[in-house]
């Protein structure tokens, strides 16, 4: 049973990924439509193609490995300077830029001098490409605003699980007590496992964060407002500086890094419960500032990932993952003696996260991703305003093209990348926990 589980669980991650995609190039495809642009193929997948069905002038179909897709759009790059587009050169970047160039005329017909991508004014340029991203964040949205408000998130709140026995420093990472360690602050107070903190010095709370703050920024005297078996209780507890670890400002801790805090000595319990909209749309914040700097911190975490390949380090939890990783994931959660709605929220947070990952990194500024088919259609438009500003000849639409040595080599870095870690999600896997 538990194979057929991590079937279904492969299974429903790549018909997530193979929907993410489709999403993806329709958002291209509708917009070329809107403004004129021939459209030829409508591709889900790359290599040979296993389905196609021609309506219109468009083909549309899917293609054996779903890793991608693209839609191919009637002159992405304008002709060069002899005004043709099969001139050749013996320089070998020259080639790449006519072979470039060659491609985005291939099957053009009569009629097609109108419809060419690169005649379009910049700002619709600008929408076709940036609407690819834009989908993958809708859908992101739409799958995160969707789990959090209806089933939920994991929430701490300032119920009582547990109670320390002892003054323990959490960077020395036990849990038993030896003798002369001191009573906790908690467990002297006569706070229970099952209390829930009302009130901290006479001042309500209700939330985690909160609370969990004003324990750190006191060290001494303070009054523990619970409520046990429906009544109210006060405790007078003695909170001592303890080394802590810190925290993101959330609620949540940061790995491996510790604080001298004040410290009560108890475990706060979960929860799984819904957000509001307030809610979600802080934690959607929360999400995304989170992603951008892993994304900027992307070039740090490679080290680790070739030693955990290669010298048999440990694999990080916070390590870049794959399609080959994700779908790894969601086999093993598929399988989890959890409840079912619980196991089919996680995997959809999962396809939510990949979703907001190809919005980030389509974005970046670099061919050949949609981020620098934007960026030089951007650049042309600050040209030709520059020029209209000081009087001068308009420069005519930016080459593009010309940047596809540098395209070539931002491919082959992501190939390399994409190998790496490939094979530490088959050798060294990140595993739930």
């Amino acid at each position: 049973m538990t194979l057929v589980l991590n079937l279904v669980g492969v299974l429903v991650f790549v018909f997530g990924l193979l929907i993410s995609i489709a999403w993806h190039e329709l958002g291209h495809l509708s917009t070329a439509k809107l403004f004129g642009i021939r459209v030829p193929q409508y591709m889900v997948g790359f290599g040979r193609t296993i389905w196609s069905r021609k309506k219109g002038e468009t083909e549309y179909g899917i293609k054996a490995i779903p890793m991608g897709g693209y839609i191919r759009m009637i002159g992405m790059f304008p002709p060069g300077e002899d005004g043709k587009v099969t001139a050749r050169s013996t320089s070998p970047f020259r080639s790449m830029i006519e072979d470039a160039r060659s491609a985005a005329y291939e099957e053009l017909q009569p009629g097609d001098e109108t419809r060419l991508f690169y005649t379009r004014k910049p700002w619709k340029r600008v929408i076709v490409m940036f609407a690819g991203p834009f989908m993958n964040l809708v859908l992101a949205l739409a799958i995160f605003f969707g789990v959090w408000m209806t089933f939920g998130v994991e929430q701490t709140t300032t119920q009582v699980a547990s109670v320390s026995e002892c003054v323990v420093k959490q960077s020395e990472k036990r849990e038993v007590c030896k003798d002369g360690d001191p009573v906790a602050p908690g467990k002297a107070a006569g706070l229970e496992a099952g209390d829930k903190i009302v009130a901290f010095n006479g001042t309500e709370v209700d939330d985690w964060a909160v609370l969990q703050k004003k324990i750190r920024d006191t060290i001494g005297p303070a009054t523990v407002t619970v409520l046990r078996d429906g009544q109210r209780v006060d405790l007078k507890a003695n909170l001592v500086e303890n080394r802590v670890a810190k925290t993101d400002g959330h609620g949540g801790y940061v790995k491996g890094e510790y604080v001298s805090a004040g410290w009560l000595g108890f475990g706060p319990k979960a929860v799984i419960a819904p957000l509001s909209f307030s809610q979600s749309v802080d934690r959607v914040g929360d999400t995304i500032e989170g992603s951008v700097q892993g994304l900027v911190r992307l070039p740090s975490k490679i080290p680790p990932l070739w030693d955990a390949v290669f010298n048999g380090a440990e694999r990080q939890p916070d390590s870049p993952m794959g399609i080959v990783g994700a779908a790894r994931i969601t086999s093993d959660i598929a399988a989890l003696d959890i409840p079912g709605e619980e196991r089919g929220a996680i995997m959809l947070t999962i396809l939510g996260w990949f979703n907001l990952s190809l919005f980030l990194f389509n974005m970046l500024p670099l061919l050949p991703l949609d981020g620098g088919h934007i960026a030089g259609a951007l650049w042309e438009s600050v040209r030709r305003k520059v020029a209209r500003i000081f009087r001068r000849a308009d420069p005519g639409p930016f080459d593009v093209a010309r940047l596809m040595p540098a395209a070539y080599v931002v491919a082959a870095v992501f190939v390399c990348f994409t190998a790496l870690v490939f094979v530490a999600d088959v050798v060294n896997p990140i595993k739930i926990t």
